[in-house]
């Protein structure tokens, strides 16, 4: 009972603390803002914390749309493995009653078969036409037993199927949410990792050429001293925004992890991967950022771009390698830039840093 009462109490306070914060900022005191000051109330959530002092420090406030970057990017996703557990559970409750039903069907199935034996051997010796109609009138009533209990399960049946399609249809949302970054809508690294793999494979089988892009977010890190990281989280939804708007089709576009973001191109040659890296960059430059609590302009974002080819004897690390090489001589070599391993940069970078 003590036990029972702390609790109580204990949440009681996180409640407190959640509406008073609501209360203090004159807030809407709706689920998701009261949820995001719960969450802040119990100190389980450091990132989600750290994001919210920052903000309050900087500007005194937080408006909607800090409040719904804030829930998108640090709570919505957390309820992922929660609704996996709930269907699971309804998946297994499911199948529990389907096994009831086909217990219940196999018992009189087997209590029939009892009734048919019983009703052959009374059939053999039976002697007077009033003997032969009772066993008849009990045979037929077993049958329409069979009858109804066939039906029944049949109708079961029906239910489940069309119940575990649906759930398998909720799995499939779910596990598309596990492959995605919540942040900005592309495959998160777990997406990439499979990807990448399945691409590789793929095309040393084939023959066919495939290339890699990795991006990285110019001074990404001073957006977030300066802005604070909301604004930051603003810059990598931009250059997601922008990835999803130039690539189509057969590509492969992930968030590859902190600012830097990863495209596969299969059957796309170095060249034409080349292409295609200029035109994100252009499309990253071209947008204009406008921090979105004060309407203020930031200016423009810019990207830095290594592309590799795979080769004849390649593995994913070492495709990935070269890339990572030339983004890292692009960033050194002036930034806002595409590099492949063909152009001299490259070279140059790759022998300096043997070296």
């Amino acid at each position: 009972m003590v036990k029972v009462l702390d609790e109580h109490e204990r949440t009681m306070a996180f409640a407190q603390v959640a509406l008073g914060q609501i209360r203090s900022l004159r807030q809407t005191a709706i689920p998701r803002n009261y949820e995001i000051w719960y969450v802040y109330a119990t100190g389980y959530n450091a990132p989600l914390n750290k994001i919210i002092n920052e903000t309050l420090a900087r500007s005194g406030k937080l408006t909607e749309a800090d409040l719904d970057q804030i829930y998108e990017t640090y709570l919505s996703h957390i309820k992922t493995t929660e609704r996996i557990d709930k269907v699971g559970a309804r998946v297994i409750g499911e199948i529990d009653d389907v096994i009831k039903v086909l217990g219940d069907a196999l018992a009189m199935t087997g209590s029939y078969d009892a009734s048919l034996s019983d009703a052959t051997k009374k059939l053999s010796s039976a002697e007077s036409r009033e003997q032969i109609k009772s066993i008849i009138e009990t045979l037929l009533h077993s049958t329409s037993e069979m009858r109804e209990t066939n039906k029944a399960l049949e109708d079961r049946l029906t239910l489940s199927r069309s119940e575990i399609s649906n759930l398998q249809q909720s799995l499939e949302a779910i596990r598309a949410e596990s492959l995605t970054d919540p942040l900005t809508g592309l495959g998160n690294r777990k997406y990439f990792d499979r990807m990448i793999d399945m691409a590789v494979q793929g095309a040393l089988a084939s023959g066919e050429p495939l290339s890699l892009l990795l991006v990285d977010i110019d001074h990404f890190k001073s957006f977030n001293d300066s802005y604070g990281h909301l604004t930051g989280d603003q810059v990598l939804r931009l250059v997601g925004l922008s990835l999803k708007q130039t690539i189509k089709g057969q590509d492969i576009t992930a968030r590859y992890g902190g600012e830097e973001f990863a495209v596969v191109l299969p059957n796309t040659a170095l060249r034409q991967a080349l292409t295609v890296a200029d035109h994100i960059r252009r499309a990253v430059m071209a947008k204009e950022l406008k921090k979105k609590s004060t309407g203020e302009i930031l200016g423009r974002v810019t990207i830095s771009v290594g592309v590799s080819m795979l080769k004849q004897g390649d593995d994913t690390d070492a495709l990935i390698e070269r890339a990572d090489a030339c983004l890292y001589a692009a960033k050194r070599n002036g930034r806002n830039r595409v590099i492949c391993e063909a152009d001299p940069e490259f070279t140059v970078e790759t022998h300096n840093r043997v070296a």
